[in-house]
């Protein structure tokens, strides 16, 4: 079974019948159904799940304004159902944050591959977001780092190689990374500073 999870909306229960039926019967996860944008939002709250399939036109809210609640709290896809393909719609949907949307009646032809390009959308952002914390995490330390080297050289009188090759040998010799020497070295005190 797939361990990534679906949340299915639709005012209709015979098609979240059949949606639940078509996922379950492929191995996908179908954590919970909901009847319109309001249950919506609260089951993707409770769930978390990677993956929402949610009508447009439904009563209480409908699926793009339920889209641009969840958007603020999840990273979920959103697969859009419609019965409409109006330019105003995809408009509107691509702003509340949607990943795709077919058009119903939907076929089990047309509903696997845009869940599976949904939830590997969903990965990929996922991923990026990942790679850029990390980047975001080296810049960090790259700062400290210099401002580390800075404070070496004007104590020492080193250039910034001398600077540089100095604090790599008391990283090694005290075995911690770079970037928390560099840390401890901005929080002493110039006196503490020996050669």
């Amino acid at each position: 079974m797939d361990s990534r999870k679906i949340l299915i909306v639709d005012d209709e229960p015979i098609i979240r019948m059949d949606l639940r039926e078509i996922l379950e019967s492929e191995g996908y996860n179908v954590v919970a159904e909901a009847k319109n944008g309001e249950e919506a939002v609260e089951l993707a709250h409770r769930h978390k799940p990677d993956l929402i399939i949610m009508d447009v036109k439904m009563p209480v809210m409908n699926g793009i304004k339920a889209t641009e609640i969840i958007r603020k709290f999840t990273d979920a896809s959103v697969l859009l159902l419609t019965a409409y393909s109006q330019k105003e719609l995809v408009k509107d949907a691509s702003a509340a944050g949607v990943t795709a949307y077919l058009v119903k009646p939907v076929s089990e032809e047309d509903l696997l591959p845009a869940v599976e390009i949904a939830l590997s959308q969903r990965e990929r952002v996922n991923s990026l977001r990942h790679d850029i914390q990390a980047l975001e995490q080296k810049f960090e330390e790259r700062k400290i780092v210099e401002r580390a080297k800075g404070k070496i050289m004007s104590h020492f009188s080193f250039n910034e190689e001398q600077a540089y090759q100095w604090m790599r040998k008391e990283s090694m010799t005290k075995r911690i990374p770079l970037a928390k020497l560099a840390e401890q070295l901005l929080h002493l005190d110039k006196t503490e500073l020996t050669y």
